[in-house]
């Protein structure tokens, strides 16, 4: 079997014709593919039941298995083989094109085998009913039944197939159908596929996002779980970015349009998933292998089993014994013990903000014994926020005073120190007085007057400046700015990076699965043994450049470690391309995501934790699978051969084809079970 054959994009590859082959590539999402599929494989089933009813109930061996008689001449002794035809040629279309598909590929496998066994019973039968071999070798009710059990088999296999192949066009299903486009004063219905960079549209509430874009007006609580796989909502405003697919759950925002089509988010998200589903790991070139040596295994089996049959002086059960090994040692089960496995895991991981990129890193990532995290913008916001707020007792103003006539001269400033004071003093819902006649002044601070008074804000160098000493110090790792009044301290903003409120949780989660967990940083050797001291991390690298990250990274492999590195800078992308698994933060840059095999589509770093979740639990899905499917083999093939015939333990071809069915279903279903996970950052799950 060639590995392309057991691709999820088209793992039915083997039941088509070159020219369903040729429809099914031609559609965009996969569903439709499978939709058709599963609709020819039941009309087919339903159509060629009710031939097989006449045909079992007209021939005479099934007549004598039930003792009646059927007649031996006239219209009904010819119905089994004339209707028997029918459900050969139409009834086992799909397996003999198969079969001339892979022979013409020189690539043979499940439906070449499957093509042999209705083929051999269908000559034996016509040589039978014609005379020109004995009439024990007469299968037309077997024939029947076996077409009809392969179809009913195939039908479930492709309805299995339906719905997990379903990730993208469920992704897909996540656009609206209509875009409200703001015209003027108009507002007009549009196809969101028409939307064109620069459009301003109407997201009603309750409505979803129709493109990428920036809002304009309003404020919204934004569901963005189909993005981050985070459930709780988050607070969105004018000149916040929002992506295509995410909804508003509460009010209605103006978007202005700033991506469309292949250009938003979500459908760098469904590439993502197509290109991860479509990968082949090492599980997946191992069944490749093994249902190759499987098709020869079985092929050999079914050339011994006629031999030795016929050499026993009993063509009939020759005939038959064969056409069981045929049918029962399909390599159904194996092919699909993988693909189905892919499917799943990487369509459960989009819905949990999780984006496999490569299929390696993802079975890789249950091996990993450290996780390295880059600090500023993994573990941290990257942003600054306000701490602590020290009044001057003496100088008669309240904290809330304070930080409210901070804000007020910061408020025309765009510095990240300013927006984070403002955005303090807003969030407290304290009044912000005016400012005027506002400058600033580089490592310095700024001035304004408010209430016709002077007000600066700056650090140390400012406080020099006016022949201050500091009356407080920040901690490691803060900032510390002073507020000073017509020359008089009034006290101090405390400001530092924020640590991510999730961080913590996720160290935890790691370390409680036997996992050490560094952090590395450029910062100063107090500022990170601060904040590592906080998260409780195992290891602190510390002063670290960027050109070194990747060196550290290496560092901890040749001491034995399996390690994967979380970051979201171009800085990162070294130690992420380095790593044993690279994990970018999807807010991230595009170097950094492109040096990463598993993509955080948000900046929950607990997200690590159910990407372990993901690869221990997809892989022993693989094994299991795989053990079954070359297991069910090995033990089936003998019995259908009939090694235990003397003690008059027979498997009828019937019951080989009903047992061939059934452990396609059972791996189809076993891959089933990874749709209950929960891989949403904010339901973390332990896994032993």
């Amino acid at each position: 079997m060639v590995e392309h054959e057991h691709m999820v994009a088209t793992p039915d590859h083997h039941m088509m014709s070159n020219h369903d082959q040729h429809d099914h590539s031609s559609h965009t999402g996969h569903g439709h593919g499978h939709g058709g599929h599963v609709q020819r494989f039941r009309r087919l089933f339903w159509l060629m039941l009710l031939i097989a009813v006449p045909v079992v109930v007209l021939s005479p061996a099934f007549g004598m298995l039930l003792g009646y008689e059927v007649p031996a001449e006239g219209i009904l002794a010819w119905m089994p083989p004339v209707l028997g035809t029918v459900l050969y040629v139409w009834g086992g279309s799909p397996f003999l094109s198969g079969a001339v598909a892979e022979l013409r590929s020189r690539r043979p496998g499940m439906m070449l085998l499957i093509g042999l066994a209705i083929t051999v019973a269908f000559v034996a039968s016509w040589g039978a009913t014609l005379g020109v071999l004995s009439h024990t070798l007469e299968f037309w009710w077997e024939l029947a039944l076996l077409v009809v059990i392969m179809l009913l088999g195939h039908w479930l296999e492709m309805r299995s197939l339906a719905q997990t192949t379903s990730a993208l066009d469920s992704l897909a299903a996540l656009l609206p159908d209509v875009a409200e486009v703001v015209r003027g004063d108009d507002v007009v219905p549009v196809s969101p596929s028409e939307l064109v960079v620069g459009d301003v549209v109407l997201v009603r509430p309750g409505a979803a996002v129709p493109a990428d874009g920036r809002i304009v007006a309003g404020v919204a609580e934004m569901d963005e779980s189909m993005v981050t796989g985070e459930s709780r909502t988050v607070s969105r405003g004018p000149g916040d970015r929002v992506t295509a697919g995410t909804v508003s759950t509460d009010s209605g925002i103006r978007v202005e349009v700033t991506a469309t089509g292949e250009d938003t988010a979500l459908a760098g998200i469904q590439r993502l998933v197509a290109e991860a589903q479509n990968s082949i790991s090492r599980a997946q070139r191992l069944a490749d292998r093994a249902a190759a040596l499987l098709f020869w295994f079985a092929l050999g089996s079914a050339a011994v089993t006629a031999l030795v049959w016929s050499l026993l002086g009993q063509p009939d059960q020759a005939v038959a014994r064969t056409i069981t090994v045929l049918v029962i040692a399909c390599p159904h089960a194996l092919g699909l013990a993988i693909p189905l496995v892919v499917a799943i895991s990487t369509e459960r991981a989009a819905r949990g903000g999780v984006l496999v990129k490569d299929r390696l890193a993802l079975e890789r990532m249950r091996t990993i014994t450290t996780v390295v995290f880059d600090k500023t913008g993994t573990l941290t916001k990257g942003q600054p926020a306000l701490t602590a707020v020290e009044a001057v007792p003496v100088s008669g103003y309240s904290p809330d005073q304070l930080l409210a006539l901070a804000a007020a001269v910061e408020s025309d400033s765009e510095h990240p120190l300013a927006r984070a004071i403002v955005h303090a003093a807003e969030g407290r819902g304290l009044a912000i007085p005016a400012a005027t006649d506002f400058r600033s002044e580089p490592a310095l601070g700024v001035t304004a007057q408010v209430d016709g008074a002077w007000v600066r804000v700056g650090g140390p160098r400012l406080l020099a400046e006016v022949g201050l000493i500091a009356l407080a110090s920040a901690d490691q790792g803060a900032t510390q700015l002073h507020v000073i009044r017509d020359g008089a301290v009034l006290g101090s903003l405390v400001l530092a990076d924020e640590i991510r409120p999730e961080s913590a949780q996720a160290v935890k989660a790691l370390q409680a699965l036997g996992i050490r967990v560094a952090m590395i940083t450029g910062d100063a050797s107090s500022v990170a043994e601060a904040v590592g001291a906080q998260l409780g991390v195992d290891m602190v690298l510390a002063e670290v450049r960027p050109e070194d990250k990747a060196a550290r990274v290496a560092a901890l492999q040749a001491g034995g470690q399996r390690v994967a590195m979380v970051g979201d800078g171009v800085n990162d992308a070294p130690a992420l391309a380095q790593a044993d698994v690279g994990l970018a933060i999807g807010a991230g840059t595009d170097v950094a995501i492109a040096s990463a095999g598993v993509i955080l589509a948000g900046d929950d770093p607990r997200s690590v934790v159910s990407v372990i979740t993901l690869s221990k639990a997809s892989y022993r899905k693989m094994l299991q699978n795989l053990w079954w499917a070359a297991g069910y083999n090995l033990i089936s093939v003998p019995l259908a051969a009939g090694v235990l015939a003397s003690i008059g333990v027979n498997l009828p071809m019937e019951l080989g084809a009903v047992l061939m069915s059934i452990s396609t279903i059972v791996v189809a279903a076993n891959a089933q079970w990874l749709r209950r996970l929960d891989l949403r950052p904010d339901r973390i799950q332990q896994v032993s």
